[in-house]
């Protein structure tokens, strides 16, 4: 069934009413894709952790307890977003063990080298260029940082169909581990490139190169 433009465009920029009711219903569809994220990382409790299109900030708490030790960013480019992730997080935002700041991809208000592990899940298709979001990642992440993305490729020709072109932009699982090599990471888990995936979304982990 082919999504509504309105509803895939609160996906990618949500605001108002709607954007609430988008969030609330991602909090529950894309969950099980955050968790794989989130385990794929191997999390150690010291970390600085960076959940880039943070979007509700479900798994903001979950990296928290993963990381006592540590701290746990993250950014969304949508005001409505951040809002529902700080309320959603709150605790954990006044004991400043979790921040949620409002940042688009190509432009992270971090130093360089200040961030341990990363994550994406199913953000970068709204992305406006695949090559400059993951060359900023790589800039913040410290060298041996890791990055798990999560994403519908492609090759999923029931997602292409289901979403609008000019919203949704699927990359191949050869185009994404390209821009990752070019950016700077070492692959270090790739599903099966370009293949109709019934499972699922693809999960592609790697690593900045030192």
């Amino acid at each position: 069934m082919r999504r509504p433009r309105f509803i895939a465009a609160q996906a990618r920029h949500a605001k108002g009413p709607l954007g609430r009711l988008i969030a609330s219903i991602m909090a529950r569809e894309t969950w099980a894709e955050n968790q794989r994220a989130i385990e794929a990382l191997g999390i150690n409790e010291g970390d600085r952790i960076l959940d880039v299109g943070c979007g509700h900030g479900r798994s903001l708490a979950v990296l928290a307890a993963r990381a006592p030790k540590g701290r746990v960013t993250g950014v969304d480019p949508s005001a409505l977003m951040v809002d529902i992730a700080v309320r959603r997080n709150r605790d954990l935002v006044k004991a400043r063990r979790v921040t949620v700041a409002m940042a688009e991809v190509d432009a992270l208000p971090f130093p360089d080298s200040s961030i341990d592990k990363a994550l994406c899940v199913h953000v970068l298709y709204f992305w406006d260029s695949l090559d400059a979001g993951l060359r900023e990642i790589a800039r913040v992440l410290k060298p041996g940082g890791r990055l798990a993305l999560v994403f519908r490729s492609a090759a999923d020709e029931r997602a292409v169909a289901a979403f609008p072109k000019d919203i949704y932009r699927f990359p191949t699982e050869t185009a994404v581990t390209s821009a990752l090599e070019a950016a700077g990471f070492i692959i270090d888990r790739s599903e099966s490139c370009d293949e109709p995936r019934p499972q699922g979304p693809a999960l592609v982990t790697a690593t900045r190169c030192g």
